[in-house]
């Protein structure tokens, strides 16, 4: 696992946790809920984080499909040489 998922799973899981704890303390101290309205703000947060999840490694996984190290050094190369060239031009 890479420093910068770990950051932002670390991250997503510490502001889930600490919405999750908001939402039981406003559910206990100002709105009156049901048992089952625990579990359901509970199996919400979860269902929140999972989707959040998911979709950020996917979303890496597709950028990282489309980085091709061999391209990208090409590009490199034929950018040098052109700055290259029009430096000499310009002599």
């Amino acid at each position: 696992m890479k420093k910068k998922d770990f950051i932002f799973t670390f991250g997503l899981t510490l502001l889930t946790g600490v919405l999750w704890v908001a939402g039981e303390v406003v559910m206990g101290l100002w709105i009156a809920v049901p048992s089952w309205g625990h579990i359901l703000w509970f199996a919400g947060i979860v269902l929140v984080t999972l989707t959040i999840s998911v979709v950020h490694s996917l979303k890496e996984d597709e950028y990282e499909e489309h980085r091709d190290p061999k391209r990208e050094k090409y590009e490199r190369k034929v950018n040098k040489r052109k700055r290259q060239n029009a430096e000499t031009a310009d002599d």
